[in-house]
């Protein structure tokens, strides 16, 4: 099963960053806020990441501050869409559905976790 991981970055800005495994890589999202928050947050695409951050917690390369594990666990692909990614999370604290949303119109994109 695909794994999944959120780590706390503090460069520029406090964001967390959501990280899928999709094969060789982990497909990134920035969001401004916990991913828990209970309603929308602000997310943004990033390029994807090497594998090696879904064990990692510690500096970045390049000076860009430090990362750590808020929670990492397993994934089941629900749904996706060229607009949309809906994934089944199973992690410490993420236990519940989420969905990235993208607005063709704005191109901002959003993310929303449903607890069970």
């Amino acid at each position: 099963m695909p794994r999944f991981v959120v780590l706390t970055h503090d460069h520029p800005s406090l964001h967390w960053d959501f990280m899928l495994e999709s094969a060789d890589r982990l497909r990134t999202w920035r969001l401004a806020g916990p991913p828990d928050a209970g309603s929308p947050i602000a997310a943004e695409p990033l390029p994807d990441h090497r594998l090696h951050y879904l064990d990692y917690e510690g500096p970045v390369g390049g000076n860009r501050g430090e990362v750590h594990r808020w929670d990492r666990g397993e994934y089941v692909h629900v749904k996706e869409t060229p607009t949309r990614i809906e994934v089944r999370l199973t992690g410490a604290k993420l236990v519940g559905t989420a969905v990235l949303q993208r607005d063709d119109d704005t191109r901002r994109a959003v993310f929303q976790f449903n607890p069970d």
